[in-house]
């Protein structure tokens, strides 16, 4: 089934991850098994709102064709998940694609427990039958720490052992990331404290700005490194941030994360949970981004959320980050661009526009604009929405100074060569011509419409 949205919606996504209908928030378990991807996410599959938490499920064989399967996980009546299966992660267990993720029964108090769920036929590549433990892994946060918030497993390996990441906040308002040892998948031990809010890195990267991380995820870099992202929660999706640093032993048998570095992970306001994939030779992300309209308008679509583009992350040799666009998005292109020099056009519903700017710049979008000046190294994001302020990104400032953008629907990312992201969501009206309009001296423009691909 094609993920295209109906051609009467402009704002709806035609080629990002989301249902046909209702509800999409948290990317969970992206996933690679038999030369495809699987990418999970949270589904309400009855309205358009945050409830009634199931686990969606799409896959592809590029990153550019997706295809919907069947729910992939649902609450079970009586048992962990009866009142919601939560974020998590999907590993290979020996041959067994498994689910990790947070249940929630009837009688929770706002903590979760770490369930599993294992694919019935592992052969199958589309991996479209499941089947939850009867009993939680870990049925709650470790006694004398106080937490009020523990949620959201996520599984890697490192030293030659499976570890995973939860995340937490506690009674006192401090976010952390707790550790467990789960070489074996069914046996889980508490291995402390991966990282907390009173770090000093960690303070001076994202502030006090959250009383929980949630989605923790972990990938490790081209150059050894390691970074941590986690998302700020502050009683509300707030914002995400990096950490880079050094993963190490410590003496009592756990790991500990060194950062020396980090900041926010994504500069908008419509960016939340990534969730990565970590390959052999580069680590995919994923965000959510929710939707910004009033909930009657979002009644009347029928539709709420989508899964932003896949980005490739990794970080520059200072630790700061480093994103780009997954090349495979390139297939969504259309045979010929549609500009080519600077100048005005009419906007298709979805579009890739690469802009370098040589002198100041503006690219004048459909009730939104970005403004690039190259000698200072920034690019300025603004909605043109009353109330709401214009988003400065800050990058070195050089001769050139180049931005792409993808455009889907209401969804906008800008990516500000491979140093910065900007996650917005900017809705038409019906009244509306859809124009593109770029004007400076010097300055260069590519976009190609955005076309479904041909599998394959």
């Amino acid at each position: 089934m094609s993920l295209a949205a109906p051609p009467q919606d402009p704002n709806a996504p035609r080629f990002r991850v989301r249902p046909p209908a209702n509800w999409i928030n948290d990317p969970n378990g992206p996933f690679r098994w038999r030369g495809r991807y699987h990418l999970f996410y949270q589904h309400n599959p009855e309205a358009p709102i945050h409830a009634n938490v199931h686990w969606g499920h799409a896959s592809s064989p590029d990153l550019a064709h997706w295809e919907h399967h069947p729910l992939a996980l649902t609450p079970t009546p009586g048992g962990p998940d009866e009142a919601g299966c939560w974020s998590g992660c999907v590993v290979d267990d020996g041959g067994v694609p498994t689910a990790v993720y947070t249940g929630v029964d009837r009688h929770h108090t706002g903590l979760g427990t770490i369930c599993l769920a294992r694919a019935l036929v592992p052969q199958d590549e589309t991996l479209t039958d499941w089947k939850p433990l009867p009993a939680p892994v870990v049925s709650g946060p470790p006694a004398g720490l106080d937490v009020v918030m523990f949620r959201d497993p996520f599984v890697f390996r490192h030293g030659g052992r499976r570890w995973a990441l939860v995340g937490a906040g506690h009674g006192d308002g401090t976010p952390s990331v707790l550790l467990y040892d789960c070489d074996d998948l069914t046996d889980w031990r508490f291995a402390g404290v991966l990282l907390d809010g009173n770090d000093p890195v960690a303070a001076e990267a994202f502030g006090d700005r959250a009383t929980g991380w949630e989605c923790p995820q972990l990938f490790a870099t081209e150059a050894g490194e390691w970074v941590l992202v986690v998302s700020l929660w502050d009683g509300n999706p707030h914002t995400t941030g990096y950490l880079t640093g050094r993963l190490e032993a410590c003496e009592e048998g756990g790991l500990r994360f060194r950062p020396y570095t980090g900041g926010p992970l994504d500069h908008g306001r419509a960016f939340y949970a990534p969730a990565v994939l970590q390959e052999s030779d580069r680590a995919l992300m994923w965000g959510w981004s929710w939707e910004s309209r009033e909930q009657r308008e979002v009644d009347r679509a029928g539709w709420a959320g989508v899964l932003t583009a896949p980005r490739v992350v990794d970080v520059h040799p200072d630790g700061s980050l480093r994103v780009v666009p997954a090349p495979e998005l390139e297939r969504l292109r259309a045979t010929e661009p549609f500009i080519t020099a600077p100048g005005r056009v009419t906007l298709p519903q979805a579009y890739d526009v690469t802009v370098t700017a040589v002198a100041r710049t503006t690219v004048n979008l459909p009730r939104s604009a970005v403004r690039l000046d190259p000698d200072a190294g920034t690019v300025v994001f603004d909605s043109g929405e009353e109330g709401s302020a214009p988003i400065v990104v800050r990058v070195p400032g050089g001769e050139r100074l180049e931005a792409r953008l993808l455009v889907d629907g209401s969804l906008l990312e800008l990516f500000v060569g491979d140093r910065a992201m900007v996650t917005e969501r900017v809705y038409r009206r019906p009244d509306e011509v859809p124009e593109l309009v770029v004007t400076g001296r010097g300055a260069s423009v590519t976009g190609w419409e955005l076309v479904p691909p041909t599998p394959g």
